[in-house]
């Protein structure tokens, strides 16, 4: 099947069946594939964010209060 054929096939899906397509390639392509390098910026403030967690862990937020927090305001 041509790349265009399946194209038009994927058009004829509804939105739901779409998504789920599309969650489904993202899952294949993440299982297959190495993570994608930090760029110099990512790396920098991964290594910012640690220093600053060691100055002061006391300001973390466990991850259930702030997944709670987000869920309350986003839904």
């Amino acid at each position: 099947m041509k790349t265009i054929d399946i194209a038009e096939e994927i058009r004829r899906l509804s939105v739901d069946e779409r998504i789920h397509l599309v969650q489904e390639i993202w899952d294949g392509i993440a299982a297959d594939t190495e993570p994608p390098p930090l760029t110099d910026a990512q790396r920098s403030e991964v290594a910012r964010r640690i220093a600053e967690h060691k100055r002061d862990p006391s300001r973390a937020i466990p991850w259930d209060e702030a997944l709670a927090t987000l869920r309350e305001r986003y839904g």
